[in-house]
């Protein structure tokens, strides 16, 4: 008598991000025989020139600037000299010893990562992958000859995690040196005398919060009329004021045209004709797709026109048994939605239960200090009539914590809808606004009402009292 035995679902995944790293956790977790390429290391450049770096240099910027917060606060640092007199110490920061910090903590993230994926059974190549076909996919590995090795993997399902690369302009090409991509910065073995940043969006506004805070000169050049164009105006007018009053030099309206190295720095170029010196530039101005090259078109992906995966809301692509997560997909470059998408493709891909993307529930932060962190609509979308809702404000500095901090920039903005009272959105901008918005996450993912946001309990003195006390304002008379 023959017995036939159900053959395990074949997963490979290209790319070992955020996305890549969780569809082979969840594959795995279902069951699946899982194979990842991945050509940088475990963690992809979210973990490796990304996300984990840029937050941990910002955290070494809030560090260098509790110092002098907490003089305003009462206390005194301060050395004693010869005579025995207190001198005023000079605070320093060393970024060689920060950026080797940082790339240790990169390092030891990607291979924790690692580490995971052989522990749940994943087979994880090193080499670059791409499509041959819509069932195959071939992967180049350098070879110990110096020659290149190819193999060949049939996978039932694909999942595209390849992520993203800085964007470079023809006129202002980074060397790594004076001249750099977000990437490169961590090579730096000294402070920049004078960081130009170009590009006003969440990276450039974040690198300048970051070296401004670490104590370099920096100018921003932005095209817009604001930094952080397309988030909350209000959050983004505060955070421009921080940076003026820090020292910062902002040109709003202001396009770099061209970048070039002199003798010792850098000179940038804008529209009008000016002209900005300064010893390093770091060019912020974009992401493109890594798409190109990996046999999509051949195998009948559609992208769009700006080179990014086309994904439906459970991150399937026009092939059906290929997915695609993260930011070489058309959706929101986030770590976190690259992280939901591999889950969600990989659980739609092999029957589970899944709950597609609703991208109006994501919440996002930047981490400047203070941060901004958002969730849901927007006020402008309410403002123009795309969403019902009513908007209350509660500025940060009349909370009682705030006030025990000495913290003094900051709100906690809620949205509601008209008449229910059903929270629709929300933003905070605070230190560490990226734990303070997870109440009001869960309450626009599961609908709450800001009645019910205002019966649960936050503790006193807190800076998330601040949430309640908007909803207890926004109370819905019965």
């Amino acid at each position: 008598m023959a017995f036939e035995f159900e053959r395990k679902q074949r997963v490979t995944i290209i790319g070992g991000g955020p996305g890549g790293y969780e569809a082979a956790l969840s594959a795995a977790q279902l069951g699946a025989d899982v194979t990842i390429v991945e050509r940088s290391g475990i963690g992809g450049a979210a973990v490796i020139t990304d996300v984990v770096p840029s937050k941990t240099l910002i955290a070494t910027a809030e560090a260098a600037r509790n110092i002098p917060d907490a003089v305003g606060l009462g206390v005194q640092f301060f050395t004693r000299g010869e005579d025995g007199r207190p001198r005023s110490p000079e605070v320093a920061v060393n970024l060689a010893a920060v950026n080797k910090r940082i790339l240790g903590l990169a390092r030891q993230q990607g291979e924790d990562m690692r580490a995971e994926l052989v522990r749940h059974g994943v087979k994880v190549i090193d080499g670059f992958g791409r499509l041959d076909g819509d069932g195959t996919v071939v992967v180049s590995t350098a070879s110990g000859r110096g020659g290149t090795d190819f193999d060949r993997i049939d996978a039932d399902t694909i999942v595209l995690a390849v992520g993203a690369s800085p964007r470079e302009l023809p006129t202002a090409k980074p060397d790594g040196e004076r001249i750099l991509t977000w990437t490169q910065l961590y090579t730096l073995q000294s402070l920049p005398e004078h960081l130009i940043v170009v590009g006003s969006g969440v990276t450039g506004a974040e690198f300048a919060s970051a070296y401004m805070n670490l104590g370099t000169k920096v100018t921003l050049v932005s095209s817009r009329e604001q930094v952080l164009p397309g988030e909350d105006t209000d959050a983004a007018r505060i955070l421009e004021d921080v940076f003026t009053r820090g020292g910062m030099t902002v040109l709003s309206k202001s396009r770099a045209d061209s970048v070039v190295r002199t003798d010792d720095g850098v000179l940038v170029t804008l529209s009008d004709g000016r002209t900005v010196e300064g010893s390093h530039c770091l060019m912020a101005v974009g992401s493109i797709p890594n798409t190109a090259g990996i046999g999509l078109e051949e195998a009948g992906v559609q992208l769009t026109p700006s080179g990014q995966i086309r994904v439906n809301r459970v991150a399937r692509t026009s092939v059906p048994n290929i997915y695609a997560a993260g930011d070489c997909s058309d959706v929101l470059p986030l770590a976190s939605v690259a992280s939901m998408q591999g889950r969600t493709a990989v659980f739609h891909a092999m029957g589970d239960a899944v709950n597609p993307i609703e991208l109006r529930n994501v919440t996002s932060n930047i981490f400047t200090l203070p941060e901004i962190a958002t969730v849901g609509w927007s006020q402008k979308q309410i403002e123009e009539g795309i969403a019902q809702g009513e908007i209350y404000k509660v500025p940060l500095h009349t909370n009682p914590r705030a006030k025990m901090l000495g913290l003094k920039d900051g709100f906690v903005k809620l949205f509601a809808r008209t008449g229910s009272g059903t929270v629709i959105g929300g933003v905070i901008v605070a230190p560490r606004a990226s734990e303070l918005i997870f109440p009001l996450a869960l309450a626009v993912e599961h609908r709450l009402t800001v009645d019910e946001v205002a019966r649960a309990f936050a503790v006193f003195p807190s800076l998330s009292g601040a949430v309640t006390d908007a909803a207890r304002a926004m109370h819905i008379v019965g």
